[in-house]
C-alpha cells in the first residue's frame, strides 16, 4: 500500500514508518524538514502539513498523521487535523489515520469522565491532550472522509520493548494483566500498520493496550 506519514520524523511517527516499510509498504516521509530525517532512502514529501492539497495527498491510500505540537502551540493539534480533513475532502479514496492521545478516553461506563477529566492527569499534558480531544471530536462530525483515531494508553513508552502484541478497545481506557494502562511505541506502530492493512475502525476511535516487560 502506498503510504504518507506525516511527521515522519517524530519519535511514534519514525516507528511507524520503520514497521510500514519492513512489511514491505511503500512509504513516503511527509516533513517540514528532511534534514531531521535518518533513513536518506526513503521516499519524501518536503511540505508543512498545513500547506497539503488533495493534490499532495490523493495518491496515497493512507494519510497517518503523526504530527506533534510544540509545547504552548498545542492549538496546532487541532489545526493540522483541520488542515488534513481538508486535504482529504478531495481524496476520496485515501484514508487518515491519526496518532491521537489518551486522555480523551473514557474512565466510566456512562461515558461522562474522560482521563483529562480525572483529578490526577497532569497539568501539563492537559492542553494536548484537549486539543487532540477536539481533533476526535472535529473528525467524528466530519463524514466527508474515512478516518481512524488509535489512541495509545496513559502510559505511552518511547523506549519500550516490541513485544508484537497488544489488546483493542473502543472508547475506554485499557489496563494490562498487571493492571496498567500501558503500551510501547513500537507496539503502537505494529497497532497502526496493523489497522492500516485490514481496517477494523473505520469511521470511529480505538485504542490499544500492551504489557510491559
Amino acid at each position: 500500500m502506498k503510504i504518507g506519514i506525516v511527521g515522519a520524523t517524530g519519535k511514534a511517527g519514525n516507528l511507524i514508518m520503520k514497521e510500514a516499510i519492513n512489511r514491505n509498504h511503500d512509504v513516503t516521509a511527509i516533513v517540514r524538514n528532511s534534514a531531521k530525517l535518518t533513513d536518506k532512502n526513503i521516499t519524501v514529501l518536503e511540505k508543512d502539513v498545513f500547506d497539503l492539497t488533495a493534490n499532495d495527498v490523493n495518491g496515497f491510500d493512507v494519510i497517518v498523521n503523526a504530527f506533534g505540537a510544540p509545547a504552548g502551540q498545542e492549538h496546532l493539534h487541532v489545526e493540522a487535523g483541520n488542515a488534513l480533513i481538508e486535504a482529504l475532502k478531495g481524496a476520496p479514496h485515501t484514508r487518515l489515520v491519526v496518532v491521537g492521545g489518551a486522555g480523551s478516553l473514557f474512565v466510566d461506563a456512562e461515558k461522562t469522565t474522560r482521563v483529562f477529566d480525572t483529578t490526577e492527569f497532569p497539568a501539563e499534558y492537559l492542553a494536548t491532550a484537549k486539543n487532540q480531544g477536539e481533533n476526535l471530536s472535529i473528525l467524528q462530525q466530519t463524514p466527508s472522509i474515512t478516518w481512524t483515531f488509535v489512541s495509545p494508553s496513559a502510559f505511552f513508552n518511547p523506549q519500550g520493548k516490541r513485544t508484537g502484541a497488544y489488546q483493542a478497545g473502543k472508547d475506554h481506557l485499557l489496563v494490562n494483566a498487571k493492571g496498567e494502562s500501558y503500551i510501547s511505541y513500537a507496539d503502537f506502530a505494529i497497532a497502526i500498520v496493523d489497522e492500516i492493512e485490514n481496517p477494523q475502525h473505520l469511521n470511529e476511535r480505538f485504542t490499544v493496550v500492551g504489557e510491559s516487560e
